[in-house]
């Protein structure tokens, strides 16, 4: 039995849910394991077609469990090198998802959450969504994701937004190609269904070699993919650990200002 996330079946459809509201269906090591485990059963399942990705409650995803983010703070490189590779090993389990994937975006989504939304070939949001890629507050930067965002939003809008982690809006993430569809919470559902009847009707082989095809052309394939993320997890594990990523993280989990704001805050 699942703790911290949700699958459900409708016909050739499934959905995942990230089950956890009481904290905005932050990423843990549990999570980030149960997801990658259903994520490997469902792509040997032939009776799936399609995969929804959504969050349960108001909230798709904050990013980081704070707890999670504790126990980093004070771990070795070494452990959270290992980290990072697991969250890694997820994203390109959805990334390369034999099947079509769409990410159901039912709220607000912040570092790690945007990396799902772009690891997925269809992303429709509600319009009171926000998003931030927050990490250079904390003295790092979003290593993990990163390949997936840029590939999803193009480099020019990802330097912009990794370096000034502003918030933005759902209507901003349709503009820049985080999702692809903006629309109002009471016709999400709505959006959704509708773009699960157009892939009802696509051959099966045909779509994931169209997957395929697509990643490969703009240079992704799952073996490059690996090796950027032993090379990403290498750096966020040396940020974390450097005395900027513990002063940004002590900060964070102190609440308070982190030492470099000074007179700007």
């Amino acid at each position: 039995m699942q703790e911290t996330i949700r699958i459900d079946r409708n016909g050739a459809c499934a959905t995942l849910s990230l089950h956890r509201p009481h904290v905005h269906n932050a990423f843990d090591d549990t999570l980030i394991a149960e997801a990658t485990a259903a994520l490997a059963s469902l792509a040997e399942d032939a009776g799936v077609r399609a995969l929804v990705l959504t969050g349960t409650g108001a909230t798709f995803s904050a990013g980081a469990d704070l707890n999670w983010m504790r126990r980093v703070a004070a771990a070795g490189a070494d452990e959270n090198r290992d980290d990072a590779l697991r969250l890694a090993a997820l994203l390109r389990a959805l990334q390369f998802f034999p099947k079509p994937t769409l990410a159901r975006v039912n709220g607000s989504a912040y570092g790690g959450g945007i990396g799902l939304i772009a690891c997925c070939d269809i992303a429709i949001g509600v319009a009171g969504a926000k998003f931030s890629l927050s990490e250079v507050k904390l003295g790092l930067v979003p290593a993990t994701i990163a390949p997936y965002v840029v590939q999803a939003i193009g480099p020019r809008q990802a330097r912009r937004l990794f370096v000034n982690a502003e918030i933005f809006d759902a209507a901003e993430a349709e503009r820049i190609g985080l999702l692809h569809q903006c629309v109002a919470a009471d016709q999400l559902d709505e959006a959704v269904d509708r773009q699960l009847h157009f892939l009802a009707k696509g051959g099966p082989v045909a779509q994931h070699e169209a997957k395929r095809l697509a990643l490969r052309t703009a240079g992704m394939t799952p073996e490059s993919a690996e090796r950027i993320d032993a090379g990403n997890a290498e750096l966020i594990a040396r940020l974390r650990v450097s005395a900027e990523g513990q002063e940004g993280l002590g900060a964070f989990l102190d609440k308070r200002h982190a030492a470099w704001l000074g007179a700007h805050r």
